[in-house]
């Protein structure tokens, strides 16, 4: 897809509002992280080429799912120009389709929780290691959705990169804001 074969900062706040369905499951984002591959040492795609991250080296608008924390599975949109490497991290959305299904995967939490954070939105999705390197099912939204942009958060490496965008005042967008850096 064209559209993914760009830098994943670029991609990213164009994602935001976009409705992205997997395993039964339809969440609008509302908040993604970009990482800028093998230049940026928080990307899993800094360590060079392995067999686990070969999906962040592979063809743009791919899936790239990894383990979080041993236990969660987060997801990434492989998102970089021709022979890069890249994505972006699915932080947050809203359910909009399968929200029973979400629920069963993450239990009793309120509406707005269900897809908050990677890991969460990772088990309402119910993603696996297996969907690695999967064409995404995405719709874009038809309008330019406003944006905050600031710095990454969760990581300790290049933390301060301004490579999290996030939809202001949405109830799923992940707990813990730093100010932003600019209002778009």
């Amino acid at each position: 897809m064209d559209f993914f074969a760009r830098p994943a900062d670029v991609v990213a706040p164009e994602l935001l509002g976009a409705v992205f369905t997997w395993n039964g499951v339809s969440i609008r984002l509302t908040e993604v992280e970009a990482y800028l591959g093998e230049d940026d040492p928080a990307s899993h795609a800094s360590r060079g080429l392995t067999r686990a991250n070969a999906a962040l080296f592979g063809p743009p608008g791919l899936m790239y799912v990894y383990h979080s924390y041993g236990i969660h599975k987060a997801g990434n949109i492989v998102c970089h120009p021709p022979g890069g490497s890249g994505g972006v991290l699915l932080r947050a959305g809203e359910i909009v389709a399968g929200q029973e299904l979400a629920v069963s995967r993450r239990g009793s939490v309120p509406t707005h929780k269900l897809a908050s954070g990677p890991g969460n939105l990772g088990k309402a999705l119910g993603l696996r290691i297996e969907d690695n390197s999967q064409p995404v099912q995405l719709v874009l939204p038809k309008t330019e959705v406003p944006f905050v942009r600031g710095p990454r958060i969760g990581i300790t490496k290049n933390a301060q990169a301004p490579l999290r965008f996030w939809i202001l005042g949405e109830k799923s967008v992940s707990a813990r804001k730093r100010p932003p850096c600019r209002i778009w």
